[in-house]
């Protein structure tokens, strides 16, 4: 079942995404120019992708309630199913397996700004879908988590890790979310009025990246330790560091997402293979001579 998708925050990476994906499955595809009327460019929709997400987590508390009135609205009047990329500010300080029934404990500020959101498409009466992802990996991106923190310093050789190493953390591949969102948007029909859809995506610790990264490279890297004490002396002058400081504790805090909802709405799901996700960014942030090709060879031929 296929039809007319609205994607919100088609230059960002989820809206991006998703744009191609659900173009790849036959739907036509209408992005949203900011600045125009979203209601009037939702009409004849049959679903709407909220790509939107002020960037660097600029004035949150202010502009995600405004989003996601808007969306409601939008979706409220063309009748529009809603899917948003939802996180795991959610949960909190909860290390373990992290699921659609795991209670949402938030304690920081953008968390419970994010529980609020979900609330508030919960209580409308828009269909609406979480997909529930981890760290998002985006190939070809230099916004992602890759190219911003661990893949920082690859071109001097160094791997930046902002908590333990060895602790496990879950990852999202931006494409294989946008095929999912295309699959759960197909089978719409089927679905509650408010789904909470974890996506399991790929866990893995710093120490296996390494790994990883060493061997498509043919090279050692050094493991170094993101800035956090710059980040905390800039916080009062920098929003954004301030904002990373708040968010610090999601590194050492080791987790997975739950793949067993996922799989009973989407068994015929085949996720992008690990390795390929691990390495996605790397050839965007060194130079192609030895260090990322060698022998001449491709690192992901």
């Amino acid at each position: 079942m296929t039809g007319t998708v609205l994607i919100l925050g088609a230059n960002g990476k989820i809206g991006k995404r998703a744009a191609e994906a659900f173009a790849a499955a036959g739907w036509t595809v209408r992005r949203w120019q900011r600045g125009t009327d979203m209601t009037a460019a939702a009409m004849g929709a049959d679903v709407i992708v909220n790509g939107l997400n002020p960037p660097g987590y600029h004035d949150w508390a202010r502009l995600i309630p405004q989003i996601t009135a808007q969306v409601i609205a939008a979706a409220r009047a063309s009748g529009a199913t809603v899917i948003v990329p939802g996180n795991i500010y959610n949960f909190g300080n909860r290390p373990g397996e992290l699921s659609e029934v795991t209670p949402q404990a938030a304690h920081t500020r953008k968390g419970r700004i994010r529980v609020q959101m979900e609330a508030a498409y919960r209580a409308a009466d828009v269909q609406t879908i979480i997909l529930r992802a981890g760290n998002f990996i985006d190939p070809g991106s230099k916004d992602d988590v890759m190219a911003l923190l661990y893949l920082r310093g690859i071109a001097k050789g160094q791997i930046t890790f902002c908590g333990a190493p060895d602790v496990m953390q879950t990852y999202a591949y931006v494409p294989d979310w946008a095929r999912a969102a295309v699959m759960l948007a197909e089978r719409r029909d089927t679905l509650a009025p408010f789904e909470d859809v974890p996506f399991p995506g790929h866990a893995f610790t710093g120490v296996a990246l390494q790994a990883s990264l060493e061997a498509a490279m043919g090279r050692k890297l050094k493991g170094v330790k993101f800035p956090w004490l710059f980040m905390r002396l800039a916080a009062p002058f920098w929003e954004l560091a301030r904002e990373l400081q708040e968010m610090r504790y999601l590194w050492d805090m080791p987790h997975t997402i739950s793949a067993a909802k996922f799989a009973r709405l989407l068994p015929d799901f085949v996720p992008t293979e690990r390795r390929a996700v691990m390495l996605a960014g790397l050839a965007l942030q060194v130079d192609p001579d030895q260090t990322v090709r060698p022998g001449g060879k491709a690192i992901l031929a």
